[in-house]
């Protein structure tokens, strides 16, 4: 009967593992999340391993060899295999993919490419010293920078900015 199996694999292999796995018609899950970093004034979004160095597999042990699992590239071990292998609850790995989807989907707005912005949008600074200032784009500046246009003390400054600093109002 198919069921969920947590492999053991060699340090940062689960990736050629499932690969691997995949090649072989067997279905994997690799459970991952999403991690902010900031690099060269980017924000970048990236995916880690949930559980560094384990992975999903699903298979019929009557019908896949258990030996042909363990042969396979980058895996040490399925978890637990002595006499009797123990399958995991499909609500288990229900739930983490579940967890995942959410995770992922709060920071989709973020990471899908916008349109570029257009001069005289409205903008509100998300990070800096202006932060949750509003002001009004007014060209772009490079590939990563533009300039903004807002009030300050009465008079209207334009201010060089990364593109990642301000982000389009909201429509009400």
């Amino acid at each position: 009967m198919k069921a969920w199996y947590l492999l053991y694999c060699k340090p940062r292999g689960e990736a050629r593992a499932q690969q691997n796995l995949a090649l072989q018609g067997i279905e994997t899950y690799l459970p991952t999340f999403p991690e902010k970093k900031l690099q060269k004034g980017q924000v970048t979004v990236r995916r880690v391993s949930l559980f560094p160095s384990y992975l999903f597999v699903y298979f019929d042990p009557e019908v896949t060899s258990v030996a042909r699992i363990h042969s396979t590239r980058g895996v040490i071990r399925i978890v637990g295999c002595k006499e009797l292998m123990t399958a995991i609850d499909e609500s288990v790995i229900h739930r983490i993919k579940m967890r995942e989807h959410k995770l992922m989907s709060q920071l989709m707005p973020e990471s899908v490419a916008q349109p570029e912005m257009v001069q005289g949008e409205n903008v509100c600074f998300t990070e800096g010293p202006f932060a949750e200032l509003e002001g009004v784009f007014d060209e772009s500046n490079g590939e990563k920078r533009c300039f903004v246009l807002f009030e300050l003390m009465g008079k209207q400054q334009r201010v060089a900015v990364d593109k990642s600093a301000i982000s389009r109002l909201d429509k009400k």
